[in-house]
């Protein structure tokens, strides 16, 4: 540079000075930041980003694991909530996330297997855009009622209905798991069950518990306390029974044919690196194997058990064909 200021007019050299400066300027923000050695992760802090509302049981599962595995790592996991879209907004915000293992997740039945079966032009791929790094834990929803409701259990809510009698259940909303557990019912035994959404599950238990309605589906964590006390009834267990109310029978148990795991899982941007991969799953199991964790997860309706995430990957796959033929059977879609 110093030979062409030779040969150049000081006004014109300071120009092309100025110019070339400004083009190695671009050209070195056009080159990708060389990538952090995997062994060297964590070198600092992990962002979890939940889409769930702060409070909520999304967001204790998260800030549980977070507290657990951040000393494993030995850097902190700090929490940001980006609620919206039943959850796939924050979702979505994951998946576009940097790959390299200083975001991650914690997603549910709706944001990665209902999510892709009601929402037609949904914003991420459930597989695709995510690295999955293993299962937290299984959970269940119940069917629940009144105390004076007519029926205590399947065999009773079955005969009730094939009577002629009117049947409303409540659930949170158009799309939720409570709603789908409900049209399995009817999809396997053949009954007619009117559904009133309600807008959220406070509203909902509020409204069971005043008797405005009489039949609903309701999150454990919700149930449990409430079937405890002897405020309402527990009919079924969707999914497996549950360790919060373990004489509550299974739709299975009760003849229903219904084996499919309500799962939670923790998550990262897709192409993240196997060796960070494996350590966040290693992190994840340890934490999952904690005495307080386990205790503390149980008492949120959660069974604690982790697979590892390819395995985890190929179950989501597997739930959300099935789940995609029961909206479409329900004809259940939010556009």
């Amino acid at each position: 540079m110093a030979r062409l200021a030779r040969f150049l007019p000081a006004r014109q050299t300071i120009i092309t000075l100025r110019l070339v400066t400004s083009s190695l300027l671009i050209l070195s923000a056009a080159v990708p930041a060389q990538a952090e050695d995997p062994a060297a992760y964590p070198a600092h802090k992990i962002r979890m980003l939940l889409p769930y509302a702060a409070g909520g049981g999304g967001d204790v599962v998260g800030r549980l694991l977070a507290d657990r595995m951040g000393k494993t790592l030995g850097q902190s996991i700090y929490i940001e909530n980006h609620t919206g879209a039943a959850g796939t907004l924050g979702t979505q915000m994951v998946a576009t996330s940097p790959n390299d293992g200083y975001t991650i997740t914690v997603g549910g039945m709706t944001t990665h297997v209902l999510a892709p079966a009601i929402y037609p032009k949904l914003p991420y791929d459930p597989i695709k855009d995510f690295t999955t790094i293993g299962r937290v834990g299984t959970s269940s929803i119940m069917l629940v009622a009144t105390r004076n409701f007519a029926a205590n259990d399947i065999n009773g809510l079955v005969a009730l209905a094939k009577k002629g009698e009117p049947v409303q259940y409540g659930s949170w909303g158009v799309g939720s798991t409570g709603q789908f557990c409900a049209e399995i019912l009817m999809q396997q035994t053949g009954i007619k069950m009117d559904h009133v959404p309600f807008n959220g599950i406070a509203k909902l238990a509020g409204d069971l518990l005043g008797g405005h309605i009489s039949l609903a589906t309701l999150d454990v964590a919700t149930a449990t306390p409430l079937v405890k006390d002897g405020s309402i009834k527990a009919l079924a267990a969707c999914g497996e029974r549950s360790p919060s109310l373990p004489d509550v029978a299974s739709y299975k148990e009760q003849g229903v044919p219904f084996d499919r795991n309500l799962s939670w899982a923790m998550y990262a941007p897709a192409g993240l690196a196997e060796p960070i991969a494996k350590r966040l799953s290693a992190a994840l199991k340890e934490a999952l194997g904690d005495d307080q964790v386990k205790q503390k997860l149980l008492a949120l309706g959660i069974t604690p058990q982790f697979v590892p995430g390819e395995e985890q990957r190929d179950i989501n796959a597997r739930d959300i064909a099935a789940w995609q033929q029961v909206a479409k059977d329900a004809g259940i879609e939010i556009k």
